[in-house]
């Protein structure tokens, strides 16, 4: 992550956190990280233990007071681009969504939602009934143009009252092209709220009624699920929708968590870093967390 990245993340979550209870879990003592590890060739890794994994606070490892190896249950928002250009493969777009939802296990809890020039999500709680998911599938509308960011923002917002493992999974296949809120606004949020944004992106080649146009996903949504500790995949086939949903689906139930005490606690955004010492792997969490402060807020004026 270049320094101006950093510093411009530095300073939009800290402005948002300043509006904001700490992320600080006061009653656990602990930062949880969510870990996905891969091989070489990219396959998931699911038998280290605590010893193979360092973590680093600012460049200061820490020491694991949490170490799981076992399922937590997540709920999800999925978010679709329903837009024009992906009117062509939506029915095969959905069957792909499909396979993550029925990869759900029985905690689990999910909602499914779609952009366009709208913002759609339904049904309007969440739920663990997979059936009840899928059918809602079939109600999702279309429309023109790709309101990308709104969609990931609403995704954020149906999370806000919800404890616990908190994601979106947003697909799209072109750029934002008029979404009220800004890219920046989406990471902050994220990033502050503790949500992991998994996110595929597809090629899109499609007739617009006049010419034939060549789509590319929206260069955000790399940054989104990097900063966040989700996974980015771009696809140039629609056959590979349904594989990579359903991949998606097997990393968020193979996930290691860790967790440790920060030693600063200075309210200020911190930067993590996840290692594991097995030669041969990366580790995938989020880069970043506000750290918790003991001064009491400054009073207003």
């Amino acid at each position: 992550m270049s320094a101006v990245v950093a510093v411009a993340l530095a300073v939009g979550v800290a402005t948002l956190a300043a509006q904001q209870q700490p992320l600080f879990r006061s009653g656990t003592e602990l930062v949880d990280l969510y870990v996905t590890v891969t091989d070489r060739g990219g396959r998931l890794v699911p038998d280290l233990t605590r010893d193979d994994f360092v973590v680093f606070d600012n460049g200061q490892p820490q020491e694991l007071l949490l170490f799981e190896n076992e399922v937590r249950p997540i709920t999800v928002v999925v978010m679709l681009d329903t837009s024009a250009s992906v009117t062509p493969s939506l029915h095969l777009l959905k069957a792909g969504a499909e396979q993550f939802l029925i990869r759900m296990l029985p905690d689990d809890r999910g909602r499914v939602g779609a952009f366009n020039d709208k913002i759609q999500v339904e049904p309007a709680e969440f739920t663990g009934d997979r059936d009840r998911l899928i059918d809602a599938l079939g109600v999702l509308d279309f429309g023109n143009p790709t309101r990308l960011y709104d969609g990931v923002a609403a995704g954020l917002d149906a999370l806000s009252d919800v404890d616990g493992r908190r994601v979106v999974l947003v697909f799209t296949d072109g750029d934002d092209t008029d979404s009220e809120t800004r890219s920046r606004d989406v990471l902050d949020r994220a990033v502050a709220d503790e949500v992991m944004i998994y996110a595929i992106g597809l090629e899109a080649d499609y007739f617009n009624g006049i010419r034939r146009v060549r789509t590319r996903p929206d260069r955000n949504l790399r940054r989104f699920a990097e900063e966040t500790g989700g996974g980015y995949f771009e696809l140039d086939e629609t056959s590979d929708l349904g594989p990579t949903f359903t991949r998606v689906a097997q990393e968020l139930h193979s996930q290691y968590v860790l967790g440790f005490a920060p030693q600063v606690r200075d309210g200020r955004v911190h930067e993590l870093e996840v290692r594991v010492k097995p030669r041969g792997m990366r580790a995938r969490a989020r880069r970043s967390y506000v750290a918790p402060s003991d001064s009491p807020p400054a009073a207003r004026r």
